[in-house]
């Protein structure tokens, strides 16, 4: 199948101008074109930077040479973290308050950078972070078209399926969730009624805004309510927005269910994603087994390793569809 990417050097690009230091010499290490297959970053003090690729982990050495030996990879210091997480911030760490308080921010492009360190906690939660140790660098791959063969099995007629996607963290349910929407939104792919899709975008992952400005193509009828609790957000959509289809991603707190309740009872369609490895190790999850049974889903996408297969099971669980 034809997929279209989002240039891999507008991604090795994003990347240089947020990292510095090491960091930054061993992200130009890797050539533009690898970057389609690179799909996480790991930053730890005094620790190499790994490349966690779709070939397996890559290192860098004192030369700045990609290398698959641990032994002769350069480290991180303290103060390469520092300066990428001033890179990443543009210098305003606090402007990222709010983000920071949830464990990440989001950089230029959309690409999700986690952080661990020392917590100050004020009230029982997080207020902000100290020393920072270690930062992963989720990056955002858009790849439209990667939803196509998806979108026949949640579609009937004119109509879209409620639909829940599964897979384990790291296998591009977030990048499917994001052609699926702009699939539906635009009526391409097998769409045939384009339909107004409002999203929820907690992590500012799907739509990757950056300062106000949205990197991925998500489709003309699309709104985002960006850096907002899911929970919070289906019901803010649901009384002003009038959407055909609700999208979010990674579901798995007791208001999100609610909420989910709350817009299958109002007839809008949708679209989630949750981790798990299969129907019923999400139906284990307690908060999201009564959804189950009551067959609130129609279509049940379970992901193979990133996103090179698929499996479809209908509302009762029956599979229907496994294959690439």
């Amino acid at each position: 199948m034809f997929f279209i990417r989002r240039f891999d050097t507008v991604i090795r690009d994003e990347l240089l101008i947020s990292t510095g230091g090491v960091i930054k010499k061993a992200v130009a290490a890797f050539g533009d074109s690898e970057y389609r297959n690179i799909y996480e970053i790991r930053i730890r003090n005094k620790s190499p930077v790994i490349f966690r690729t779709s070939e397996g982990e890559f290192f860098v050495d004192k030369n700045m040479n990609k290398t698959r030996d641990i032994n002769i990879a350069v480290n991180v210091s303290k103060d390469d973290i520092n300066k990428t997480m001033e890179l990443m911030s543009r210098y305003s760490l606090y402007a990222f308050d709010e983000d920071l308080k949830r464990g990440f921010i989001t950089i230029q492009g959309g690409h999700r950078a986690g952080i661990t360190g020392k917590t100050v906690i004020e009230n029982g939660r997080v207020k902000t972070f100290g020393n920072i140790s270690s930062i992963n660098i989720r990056i955002a791959h858009e790849i439209k078209g990667c939803s196509k063969k998806i979108i026949p099995y949640i579609t009937h007629d004119n109509d879209i399926m409620n639909t829940l996607i599964i897979s384990p963290p790291g296998y591009g349910k977030t990048t499917i969730l994001r052609d699926i929407i702009r699939n539906i939104s635009d009526g391409t792919s097998g769409v045939k009624k384009p339909m107004n899709v409002c999203v929820v975008d907690e992590r500012s992952e799907i739509g990757g805004n950056f300062m106000g400005e949205f990197r991925n193509d998500i489709g003309i009828r699309t709104d985002i309510l960006d850096s907002c609790p899911k929970a919070l957000g289906m019901e803010m959509l649901l009384r002003s927005m009038s959407p055909d289809v609700i999208a979010v991603d990674e579901i798995g707190r007791d208001e999100d269910v609610k909420a989910i309740s709350e817009a299958f009872n109002s007839g809008v369609v949708l679209i989630c994603t949750i981790h798990g490895k299969s129907i019923d190790d999400v139906y284990s999850k307690k908060i999201i087994s009564n959804l189950i049974l009551a067959e609130c889903f129609e279509r049940y996408i379970v992901l193979g390793k990133r996103g090179n297969y698929f499996t479809v099971f209908d509302s009762k669980g029956k599979q229907i569809y496994k294959g690439d």
